[in-house]
């Protein structure tokens, strides 16, 4: 058996499921997950918040004082304050206080620790602080869980889902900003910022995986999600193109196939419908071609010479008909 063929016979086949299967696995990634995460807040700020009041700086990288970095999904500056929004993507039941240094996530029967959000965003308010020089009522921590996930044991306002943190951000109606204060932030944001870039991201990834690495007494161990962040999107658009070239391939071959169809269907109909005998037969005459005049002297003029010394009356009666017909259409057509 030729494998190698079968394999291409297979792939033809059935590519449009192999690249479905690959982007099912790149989706439930955790990575994939938090982007998601990431977009809805961002899609929901700009739709339900003034964008002329609260000023949205997304995935913010700043340097940390123990030469590191802190990543901030979402700062949103307004006359209210500058709320620092951390994201989280997870499903299933959530437990925890604030107090807490795990929250725990449970799955059927299933539960897994990750760090209290609270406590986690209270470094990204506190490097941003530091860096705009504001005080503590200035400043607001927010949580934000989306996917589908419940609270099961109750949370401070600013630990919301969905849409919630929309709301909590507009309960703040105390302006504690003044229009200069806003833009200087923005413009301290802006300029004390890392480049949003590849090497930015990874270099923030290996300071905090060396910081729970030291925690924990182990050893940091390189990941292998780099290598599949620059591959995710390149498969995404590969696959999402792939099905709709397919699709608009299929179309396309169907419109042809209804369009022939339709313009073979008069064609058919008109070959099929018998011609209709006119009622004129001058005019008819008057009409046909040439070489029937010149088939019929043809056939006179044969007959004519096959007679000479030939009395048979058979020939000579087709001699006469043929030679009568060709008479009839040269007078007819002249």
């Amino acid at each position: 058996m030729d494998f190698g063929s079968t394999f291409q016979v297979v792939l033809s086949e059935f590519w449009y499921l192999i690249l479905l299967l690959i982007i099912l696995g790149l989706i439930r990634t955790p990575w994939f997950k938090g982007k998601t995460g990431e977009f809805l807040v961002n899609a929901s700020a700009r739709l339900l918040l003034d964008k002329s009041r609260y000023h949205l700086v997304k995935n913010v990288t700043l340097p940390t004082t123990d030469d590191g970095t802190t990543q901030i999904d979402h700062v949103l500056v307004s006359e209210f304050g500058v709320f620092v929004v951390e994201t989280k993507n997870m499903k299933g039941w959530i437990f925890g206080n604030p107090h807490q240094r795990f929250w725990t996530q449970k799955i059927y029967r299933s539960n897994y620790k990750f760090q209290n959000p609270l406590h986690q965003n209270y470094k990204h308010v506190k490097t941003l602080q530091a860096l705009l020089g504001f005080d503590d009522h200035q400043m607001h921590s927010v949580v934000v869980f989306v996917g589908d996930s419940t609270f099961k044991t109750p949370m401070p306002d600013q630990v919301t889902r969905g849409l919630g943190y929309v709301s909590y951000i507009k309960s703040k109606q105390e302006a504690v900003l003044s229009p200069d204060q806003v833009k200087e932030a923005l413009e301290k944001v802006a300029s004390g910022r890392l480049k949003e870039s590849f090497a930015t991201d990874r270099a923030h990834v290996r300071h905090v995986r060396g910081l729970v690495s030291e925690r924990h007494g182990v050893a940091p161990r390189e990941s292998r999600s780099g290598l599949l962040k620059i591959l995710i999107f390149p498969v995404l658009m590969l696959g999402v193109g792939a099905i709709g070239v397919n699709a608009y391939s299929n179309f396309v071959s169907g419109a042809m196939a209804i369009g022939t169809k339709r313009v073979s269907e008069p064609r058919v109909e008109q070959a099929a419908r018998p011609a209709e005998p006119s009622s004129n037969s001058v005019v008819q005459r008057v009409h046909q071609s040439p070489s029937e005049l010149f088939l019929a002297r043809q056939e006179c003029n044969s007959l004519i010479a096959a007679a000479i010394g030939n009395q048979d009356p058979r020939l000579l009666r087709d001699r006469d008909k043929a030679c009568a017909r060709y008479k009839a259409l040269q007078g007819e057509i002249h």
